[in-house]
């Protein structure tokens, strides 16, 4: 496997009826078995959480104070600029090469998100899970009928040669729609550009009056309360040195006397030596106070005018912000000044300039935008391709995965770029509306993704897409929970089979029903239930070669100890080796 980000551990307490789990898994395929009701679900629960999912009081424990959820992610040396900026623009640093992601609820519903120790919003740990982790729960399926859905995959699919143009035209697209509304608030502001112009020239006539700099003000008022009591201060620090140094009474003479007395007797009881550097540190660390404190009466000196000047330019500032700007601190205040007075000049241009100043802005507009046509147009382009290849690619892969007939269509529906577009055509992603849909044999006709396949077909449809993406622009760590719903016998070997060439490439988690995938595994984990009166809770136990065995024969069966499906677990789990 190449070396990527995957998930090493995950820690859950109090949650549901898990009282403690740890989970430490491999990098291959991971497979989580158990009954109905064992507590599976619960573990992507609390993963869902850790990620920054909603948080609910309802799933602490009943009787405890609060749960907890940690997950533990391997960060290689290498990643990408994406994820690298993710990370610095939420001052995170991989310590370790780990990154490590916490959630807290507690029984009131109060909630806490941690990453390497530092307190977060939840919603960082969300944007920074996108660059790790690629969940297919129960409502994946639902996800994939929505044209967003559609389009994302389509694009990670298609990787940097669609990026690169998707980028492109975001960017045209973005400078299209800031001189667009440039344009409009120019029109609008018109009836109000002579008292606007008025208002902006004696702001910055005042501005360059004042010549604030960042943080004056609680500069000057540091200074002021030092010029307005240097009677007062001289009077403090000369009484210290007093205290300190006088030769018959001072601190420092007494201690000096102490000092000699405890040196006298240095090196024949370990207990007082210990006492005598004690005293002789505090000697040391009061005589270089008392020369400090004399340097600093040296330097105390009244001065009425630099005192008075500070006062009018403590004034000066005070009132000019609030003229100008509103808020308690006026240092807050200046900075947010000085930015409207750097655009200050240009705002005064575009209302003088009025109707002349709009029209040439409207040429312009009219420049980007058929840059921002040619763009579309080229992403249109790399979108089609990439769609005719992952159409080919999902449907050969649904062969293997018991559906040899069907195929998946992605179709690209867009305007007409040689007629009139509306600005309605024209989005943040571009002019085309994704659409996946399936034939069920090469005659049949086009069904759209939702209406025309099961939710076994829909399950494997999600599994052949993450498959044949993974081999261009994989994630480090795919979770599946019950993939195979609505699947069995051979086409359910055939997803394990499908699981595990995923595997192959990144790590991948699965919540299964099925032996025939659980077979598959790296690494399997059994999940438990184990009832002691009224006491409930969920365990976690990676499993030995020979508890596989038991496990899988027990899918089979149901029967803990039944010998026919104990060879059958075994021929299944050879089945993986010769794979």
């Amino acid at each position: 496997m190449s070396e990527r980000t995957y998930l090493e551990e995950i820690s859950i307490r109090n949650l549901g009826i898990i009282e403690e789990s740890r989970l430490e898994l491999g990098k291959g395929l991971n497979v989580l078995t158990g009954e109905t009701g064992a507590g599976k679900t619960m573990i992507l629960t609390a993963l869902n959480l850790v990620l920054g999912g909603k948080s609910d009081s309802a799933l602490v424990r009943t009787g405890s104070d609060r749960l907890t959820a940690t997950a533990v992610f391997s960060i290689p040396k290498q990643i990408s600029a994406d994820f690298s900026g993710a990370l610095s623009e939420g001052d995170i640093e991989v310590d370790d090469s780990q990154v490590i992601f916490s959630r807290s609820v507690t029984a009131e519903g109060k909630s806490k998100a941690l990453c390497n120790t530092s307190t977060v919003p939840a919603n960082l740990l969300s944007e920074l899970s996108q660059y790790l982790i690629e969940i297919h729960g129960q409502s994946a399926n639902t996800q994939l009928v929505k044209a967003a859905r559609q389009r994302e995959l389509l694009d990670r699919f298609g990787g940097e040669r669609v990026n690169v143009h998707l980028k492109s035209y975001s960017d045209i697209y973005g400078s299209y729609l800031d001189l667009k509304n440039r344009i409009k608030s120019m029109k609008s502001a018109s009836a109000e550009r002579d008292r606007e112009i008025a208002d902006l020239e004696e702001f910055l006539e005042g501005w360059s009056k004042v010549k604030p700099v960042r943080g004056e003000f609680a500069s000057a008022i540091d200074e002021i309360s030092r010029l307005s009591s240097v009677e007062d201060l001289r009077i403090a620090a000369a009484g210290a040195v007093e205290a300190s140094s006088d030769e018959e009474t001072g601190a420092l003479t007494a201690l000096g006397a102490a000092k000699r007395f405890l040196e006298n007797a240095k090196g024949r009881d370990s207990r007082l030596d210990a006492i005598a550097d004690q005293v002789a540190e505090s000697f040391y660390a009061l005589d270089e106070a008392s020369r400090d404190l004399t340097s600093y009466l040296s330097s105390l000196e009244a001065d009425p005018d630099r005192l008075n000047a500070l006062q009018v330019r403590r004034a000066t500032l005070t009132s000019f912000a609030k003229k100008w700007g509103s808020g308690a601190d006026p240092d807050e205040v200046m900075v947010v000044l000085a930015a409207r007075a750097k655009s200050g000049r240009e705002s005064i241009a575009d209302l003088r300039g009025g109707d002349e100043r709009v029209a040439e802005l409207e040429s312009d507009l009219a420049k980007i935008k058929k840059n921002l046509l040619i763009a579309a147009q080229t992403l249109t382009e790399s979108r089609t391709q990439a769609a005719a290849e992952l159409s080919a690619a999902v449907s050969e892969e649904l062969k293997h995965l018991s559906m040899p007939h069907t195929q998946l269509i992605i179709d690209l529906v867009t305007p007409d770029y040689k007629g009139a577009l509306k600005e309605s055509d024209f989005t943040i992603y571009g002019c085309d509306e994704v659409s996946i849909s399936i034939k069920a044999h090469a005659t049949a006709a086009k069904i759209a993704i939702g209406k025309g396949a099961s939710g076994g077909e829909m399950s494997r449809i999600m599994l052949a897409l993450e498959v044949v993406i993974a081999k261009t622009h994989p994630v480090g760590t795919y979770i599946f929970d019950e993939v195979d719903a609505g699947v069995g016998g051979k086409a359910a070997i055939e997803v394990g089979r499908r699981l595990h060439l995923l595997a192959q490439s990144s790590q991948v988690i699965v919540v299964t029903h099925l032996p025939q995938v659980a077979a598959w595994a790296d690494t399997h984990f059994r999940v438990e239930k184990r009832s002691d009166g009224s006491i409930v809770e969920s365990g976690v136990e990676k499993l030995t070669e020979g508890q596989r065995v038991e496990e899988i024969a027990r899918m089979l069966a149901g029967l803990e100890e039944s010998s026919s499906a104990l060879e059958h677990a075994a021929e299944l789990l050879a089945m993986r080796g010769s794979a």
